[in-house]
């Protein structure tokens, strides 16, 4: 097939390595003159890590990421409000990594397999099964349009909700001294309307033996200017109050021009295809990054279009497409629609409930161990109707049928 995927990010690309090592011919167009990640840290699940396997492109994303035991919370107080481990096995643990490291290992995936990257072309419009740009050019006729353009994507006709809380994000050197361990994610709880964390993230290509942390502070989308009009050491001084352990990672050379604001939104489509397109990642499901798993969902959406179209063409495989990922998407938007607001709202009934209560009940059996499945991203099988099987497996090259 010909597949045009409009979007270089981290689910297009993915889908672009899948897709072409299956041997179609595929066109990524990115909206930058050079493809480039954006945002700070994330965290790679264990079904994340599975599919950079299948594209060959997890040794290398392992190379660089941070290997991450455990996620912990707690409050100035010192109550336990969060603590999830994860598995003994090395293949059941998560993986901090910097948004530009795992570019870097997928965007080699992508050119490894034999995908084509045209940067400068921002897709403005479908045009039937053409992509038509903002410069007025347009390519194409494609088999299949993947959108894969995010949360702006003009592709989607997804309308998501607006969440009230998104948060401030740099990336800095892991300090020689500190008392945070290099193996968790870490954050501090003021209630639920505020929250500083320090993400484990390994390091840069450029600087593979320089490990580095992403800190963040969660706050309101409406308060981000009354943030940045407030002085940077004033601010330093009330989260180092709030949480001592912090102030490695705020050393005196940040400021904060070094802080991305990112905002988040919540929705999903009811159906992430129509006639010669399908949704993947952000332009089909939004939702909090409470439970980590936005990068994750979106490589498994590209996993599970390769493989429908391993099985069949057209209609018939857009439609095993969006069957695979039904329950495991519903399941986990339900999931974080519940959970943020015991960590980001201004509710202050949640977080007494949360501490008192979820929190406790969430370190016992057999909850401690459900929690790890979700925060693996298998609680919910990820794609049952696609996921091979013994006697059933479909290789790359499988024809349709």
């Amino acid at each position: 097939m010909k597949i045009g995927i409009a979007g270089a990010g981290i689910g297009g690309l993915a889908a672009a390595a899948l897709l072409a090592r299956d041997g179609h011919e595929v066109t990524v167009f990115d909206r930058f003159t050079a493809p480039r990640p954006v945002g700070s840290g994330l965290v790679v699940q264990p079904v994340g890590l599975a599919v950079l396997d299948e594209i060959e492109a997890g040794s290398a994303a392992r190379a660089l990421g941070q290997p991450l035991d455990a996620m912990f919370g707690d409050t100035a107080s010192g109550r336990v409000v969060l603590s999830v481990a994860y598995g003994q096995e090395d293949d059941r643990k998560g993986l901090g990594i910097h948004r530009a490291a795992l570019f870097h290992v997928i965007h080699a995936a992508a050119l490894g397999a034999g995908a084509q990257l045209l940067p400068a072309h921002p897709v403005a419009e479908r045009d039937g099964q053409h992509l038509r740009f903002e410069d007025g050019g347009r390519a194409g006729p494609f088999d299949l349009i993947v959108d894969a353009a995010g949360a702006g994507s003009v592709l989607s006709p997804l309308t998501a909700r607006p969440l009230i809380y998104g948060a401030v994000w740099a990336t800095v050197p892991w300090p020689e001294k500190t008392a945070l361990p290099r193996r968790h994610l870490s954050q501090r709880y003021r209630r639920a309307d505020r929250m500083l964390g320090v993400l484990p993230v390994g390091a840069l290509p450029a600087r593979p033996d320089r490990p580095m942390a992403a800190v963040f502070y969660s706050l309101k989308a409406d308060g981000i200017a009354a943030w940045r009009a407030e002085s940077f050491a004033a601010w330093r001084a009330g989260a180092i109050a709030l949480w001592p352990e912090i102030a490695p990672f705020l050393h005196d050379r940040l400021g904060k021009s070094d802080f991305t604001f990112a905002s988040y939104t919540h929705g999903s489509l009811k159906r992430p295809w129509s006639e010669g397109i399908a949704h993947i990642g952000d332009a089909a499901h939004r939702a909090s990054p409470q439970l980590g798993q936005g990068a994750n969902m979106a490589l498994l959406d590209a996993l599970a279009l390769a493989r429908a179209l391993r099985q069949a063409r057209g209609e018939e495989a857009l439609r095993l497409y969006a069957g695979a990922r039904r329950w495991h998407v519903a399941a986990y938007q339900a999931m974080s629609a519940a959970f943020t607001p015991q960590y980001q709202s201004d509710s202050t009934a949640l977080p007494v409930l949360r501490d008192h209560v979820l929190a406790p009940v969430s370190r016992a059996w057999p909850v401690q161990g459900i929690l790890t499945r979700l925060v693996c991203g298998d609680l919910v099988p990820p794609m049952p109707a696609l996921s091979p099987r013994e006697g059933r497996a479909f290789p790359p090259g499988t024809p349709p049928g």
